[in-house]
This record gives structure tokens, C-alpha cells and sequence, in this order.
């Protein structure tokens, strides 16, 4: 009796302090939400072969039984995996478990990872192994500095949103065309690393759990972000001179339950156009040496400070000029 009611109050606490969270844990939502035919997890079907349900890959990926390695650690090496399955959903979180790691030493190493939600999909590019002038969202992990100006520390995430007329520059590391960023310790780790992308009602948000320390990170935070449904996920990864093994270990995308305004009820989300509202221009940034942006857009406030200004300096100029001219007409009297 007494050993019976020993299995029943273990039972018990368990129900109460439930299971350990495991790494990245959901910042919103639960397992019920997991929509399965937009996530690749372990054990992956198809493995070793070349085909998986529901997903698509290309160039040098290759599908192990603990990964898919987008690139090895070696030299012009391009490579892509695709869902097959477009995403209709309106709010979504995507979790991504990574790893990016090789022989190279500091800044001998390249040249990083790409997470899409795009119209396109496989079709292999200059842009971390994918097309450029792209239709979407990127979410792109850069890991060497092609711009020896930069102040930037590396590896460094950043955002671009493309409506297709936009060109990512690589010598730049994509500066002109980012709309936020961040500095990550994210290659060769001896722990696990992630990385989310939430996308609900118009923000982004991208956080990172690269320290080992079992919670998020913001990175990305932007408002007045518009992104169709139906495109497609992905990643991607490209090595040039320099290289790195580029690897997923699993996507998991979730559904966010939000509330939208009735009017969104008559809105055509596959017909919206990527887009983002900016008070300035990407191309304006001023980075710093920790990726964020010093200069901030001109408000309402600061722009009547500057009109301001601009006419007392008139209305100076001005009275001072009518105060020389007057003295010179009083000097030249006195010769008459």
C-alpha cells in the first residue's frame, strides 16, 4: 500500500513540474500549433537518398541521419533545401537549429547561411547559394567581411525584404539593401545554437539563442513589414574562396494564434507585395561596431526643429543686412 502510494505522488509531481524544456523553447504558442508539413525535423525521410517528402534539395546538399549539410568545408560550393509545401498562414514563427563550423580560423572562413520565405523557390544564385532579386523575406547569417571598411563584428545577421527590384551587394555584406541586424557568436560552438523568425501582424522579429544559456536574444525588430502568403521556406548556404560546413539540423514552424482587425477579413494576402514601411531609407544607415544602426529616421519633431532653425537663421541673416546696409547709407550721406 505504502509503495502504491509512492508510484502515485511521484506520478503526481511529475504532472506538476512537467517535462524539461528542451533549447529555444517556443516563445509563443505550443506543440498543438506545429504545422508538420512546413518543418523538417529528425528522423528525416529520404535520408541518404535523393528525394524527401515535402522537401526539396539541391547542389551540394547532402542528408544525413543528425543533419543536412547545405555545403562542406570546401572551396565554391553551393547548396539548398525547400519546403514544397506554400504557406498560407498569416502569423508564424519559424525555429531553426544550425550549425556552422570548419577548419578555418578568424576571418578564414565563409560564407554563410540564408533562411528564405520567398516566391522562388530552388533556383541557385550568387546570394548564399540562391537567386538574387528575389521575392520575399531572407534572413541571411553572414560569416566573412567582404568590406574591409566595415565596423562590423562577424558573424553578423541582417533582414532583406525584396519585391524583386532590389540587388543584395555583396561587397557591401548586403548594408545598402538590410533593414536591421546584429552581431552573433554563432560559428564553431560546442553547444547547440537556433534561431527564430516570427512574423505576426505586420513585425518581425528575429532572436537568437547562440550562448548556451537556454533563452532568446532579440536581434530584429521591425514594424510595418508586409509579406504575402503562399511563398515558400528555405535555406541555403555558399562557400567561395573560404569555406565552412553549413548544416540544418531542423526547421520547425509554428502558428501563431493572433487576432486580426476585421477589415483583414477582405484583404487577398496572396496578392500583397512584399514591402516594408521605412521613415529612411536602408541606404542612410550609419553602422557601429555591435551592428546597430546609429543614426535614427528625422520624426515630426525633429524636422520642425530644422525648419526652425532654417528661418530664425533667415530672419538673422536678414535683419543683420538691413542693419549694415542702414549704417552705410547714414556713412554715405555724410560726403554729400
Amino acid at each position: 500500500m505504502a509503495a502504491g502510494a509512492g508510484v502515485l505522488l511521484a506520478a503526481a509531481a511529475l504532472l506538476l513540474v512537467g517535462p524539461r524544456p528542451a533549447p529555444a523553447e517556443l516563445t509563443d504558442g505550443n506543440s498543438e500549433h506545429l504545422k508538420r508539413e512546413h518543418s523538417l525535423m529528425k528522423p528525416y525521410q529520404g535520408a541518404g537518398s535523393a528525394a524527401m517528402p515535402l522537401w526539396d534539395f539541391q547542389g551540394s546538399t547532402m542528408v544525413t541521419s543528425q543533419y543536412v549539410r547545405l555545403t562542406p568545408d570546401e572551396r565554391s560550393r553551393e547548396g539548398s533545401i525547400w519546403n514544397r509545401v506554400p504557406c498560407f498562414l498569416k502569423d508564424w514563427e519559424l525555429h531553426v537549429h544550425f550549425k556552422i563550423h570548419g577548419a578555418g580560423k578568424k576571418n578564414l572562413h565563409g560564407d554563410g547561411l540564408a533562411l528564405w520565405y520567398t516566391q522562388e523557390r530552388l533556383v541557385p544564385g550568387p546570394v548564399f547559394g540562391s537567386k538574387d532579386n528575389f521575392h520575399g523575406l531572407a534572413i541571411f547569417l553572414d560569416t566573412y567581411p567582404n568590406d574591409e571598411a566595415t565596423e562590423r563584428v562577424f558573424p553578423y545577421i541582417s533582414a532583406m525584404v525584396n519585391n524583386g527590384s532590389l540587388t543584395y551587394d555583396h561587397s557591401k555584406d548586403g548594408r545598402w539593401t538590410e533593414l536591421a541586424g546584429c552581431t552573433a557568436d554563432l560559428r564553431n560552438q560546442n553547444h547547440d545554437t537556433f534561431l527564430a523568425i516570427r512574423y505576426s501582424r505586420g513585425r518581425l522579429t528575429v532572436m537568437t539563442d547562440v550562448e548556451d544559456k537556454n533563452e532568446w536574444k532579440n536581434c530584429i525588430d521591425i514594424a510595418g513589414v508586409q509579406l504575402p502568403t503562399g511563398y515558400f521556406f528555405g535555406a541555403s548556404a555558399g562557400t567561395g574562396d573560404l569555406s565552412d560546413n553549413h548544416d540544418i539540423i531542423s526547421m520547425k514552424l509554428f502558428q501563431l494564434m493572433v487576432e486580426h482587425p476585421v477589415e483583414d477579413e477582405t484583404v487577398d494576402w496572396t496578392k500583397i507585395e512584399p514591402s516594408v514601411s521605412l521613415l529612411k531609407s536602408p541606404k542612410d544607415n550609419v553602422d557601429d561596431p555591435t551592428g546597430n544602426f546609429r543614426s535614427g529616421p528625422l520624426t515630426g519633431w525633429k524636422v520642425f526643429l530644422l525648419l526652425l532653425c532654417a528661418l530664425l537663421g533667415i530672419i538673422i541673416c536678414a535683419v543683420v543686412g538691413a542693419v549694415v546696409f542702414q549704417k552705410r547709407q547714414e556713412r554715405n550721406k555724410r560726403f554729400y
